[in-house]
């Protein structure tokens, strides 16, 4: 099972794969990155994503509780990310925040930052679930 540096490397194979990050979205604060960021700073792309991560995460617009068995919201009963996966597509690539359970209360999860041209959406977002699944955070 691949640590952080491990996992964020072998997310950089993936076609037009431009940067990669694990962030806690709690604090905005990158655990670990791999090539480029979109603004020239990691740590600045991780606050910046972790807002987005956030905001879907915890609103419920975004992630509605998963009614029980007479048909109302039920938030106790998910464990983990109400959400699994956000994709923002710009004008020149491809964003894709990939939430990670883990077995402590932490909230974080992998951004990929893809070039358009060249990235294949389909196949990251499958590679980044497998990635996440077997992530050890250490």
């Amino acid at each position: 099972m691949p640590g952080i540096d491990e996992c964020l490397l072998e997310a950089m194979t993936l076609p037009g794969a431009r940067g990669a990050a694990l962030v806690d979205w709690s604090s905005g604060l990158a655990l670990g990155t791999a090539g480029e960021s979109p603004v020239g700073d990691h740590e600045t792309t991780a606050a910046e994503t972790a807002e987005l991560a956030r905001a879907a995460a915890e609103y419920e617009s975004f992630a509605p509780a998963a009614p029980d068995a007479d048909g109302r919201p039920d938030p106790g009963d998910e464990a983990g990310p109400p959400i699994e996966d956000l994709i923002v597509t710009t004008r020149t690539g491809y964003h894709v925040l990939r939430f990670v359970e883990t077995s402590f209360d932490s909230s974080v999860f992998l951004h990929l930052w893809l070039d358009r041209s060249q990235g294949n959406l389909a196949l990251a977002r499958l590679r980044l679930r497998d990635l996440a699944e077997g992530l050890v955070l250490r």
